[in-house]
Order: structure tokens, then C-alpha cells, then sequence
């Protein structure tokens, strides 16, 4: 189903992109999908095929108008349940979230570090991420005392391994040959 999760988030993007609400469109479905997952009356009655479309869209149009959502969310919802995509939604939203974020050109990044870092080593580390990258990087940060010193940096499938344990397993390898 990833590849039917992609497609609608390819085409919301299209509409909210074009229209220039990107940002309030992933914070409207975000909300949306927090309200779907949080309720499991509404996901029952949304992923229902016994309940008339007429029903589903009167719910979702008072979810969408309570939450201050916008057109394009409420129309983007009615196709979703239309074509019964329901059991879906979170990873519709998810695939929004990052195809939203890959267009606008940033780029996640996780920082797992030894000790915690400061406020001006953080700023030091996203700008050489977004020298490397070409991006704007978002970053977020975590501990990891297994690491001993240094850290290591994942953005998308690539690892940047500057972490001590990594330089000691090196060294042990090339001790070994």
C-alpha cells in the first residue's frame, strides 16, 4: 500500500503547493490524523462500507470545520474515504509530511551524540549538514552513551559515522589484518 499512500500524497502536495498552503496543510491533516488515530469510533465509522458517504462527509465536514481545517483538507478527506483508503490514512499523512519536506527542499536529519551537545555545536553541526546536503536540515537530537565520544548523523538512507566506537572498530579491523 505504500506506493497508493505515495500517490495521494503526490496529489495533495500538487493542490497544496499550487495553492501555496503547504504549511497549513500538513499541520491540518496532522491534526486531522491525530483526532483519527486518538478515536477508534471514528476510524470504525469512517472505514465502514456500511455507513452512506452523505454520513461520512457530514462527520468529516464538522471534524475539518472544529479543527479550522481548509478546503482542500475537507475535499482531499472525502476522496479518501470515497475510494475507502481509511485504513491507510496514517501513512497517507506520513508520506505527506515528507514528500511536503523533500519539495520544499529540507532535509530530516538525527543526530546521535555521546554527550549533549550545546547550543552553538547544534548550530555548528546543521550548517555542515546543510553544506553537505544543499538543504535546509531540520535536526533533531538524542543521546547515546554507547557511542562514547563524537556522534553519528542519519539523513534519509545516508550515515555520516563520526562517533569514537566506529573509529575504535576501524582500528581493530585494520589491527587485525
Amino acid at each position: 500500500m505504500k506506493s497508493a499512500s505515495l500517490q495521494y500524497a503526490n496529489a495533495l502536495a500538487d493542490i497544496a503547493l499550487a495553492q501555496g498552503a503547504a504549511e497549513p496543510a500538513v499541520k491540518q491533516l496532522a491534526d486531522f490524523g491525530a483526532a483519527f488515530a486518538a478515536s477508534a469510533e471514528l476510524r470504525n465509522f469512517l472505514g465502514s462500507p456500511a455507513v452512506a458517504r452523505e454520513a461520512k462527509h457530514a462527520v468529516i465536514e464538522k471534524i475539518v470545520t472544529r479543527t479550522g481545517g481548509s478546503k482542500i483538507i475537507r475535499n482531499f478527506l472525502y476522496v479518501i474515504v470515497d475510494h475507502r483508503r481509511t485504513v491507510i490514512m496514517p501513512e497517507i499523512i506520513a508520506r505527506f509530511q515528507e514528500v511536503i519536506r523533500r519539495r520544499q527542499g529540507v532535509a530530516e536529519a538525527e543526530v546521535r551524540s555521546a554527550v549533549e551537545l550545546n547550543a552553538a555545536q547544534k548550530a555548528e553541526v546543521a550548517q555542515t549538514l546543510a553544506r553537505l546536503t544543499g538543504k535546509r536540515v531540520e535536526t533533531k537530537y538524542s543521546l547515546d552513551p554507547a557511542l562514547l565520544g563524537g556522534a553519528v548523523v542519519r539523513i534519509g538512507d545516508t550515515v555520516y559515522d563520526g562517533s569514537l566506537r566506529h573509529r575504535l572498530d576501524e582500528m581493530r579491523t585494520r589491527l587485525a589484518e
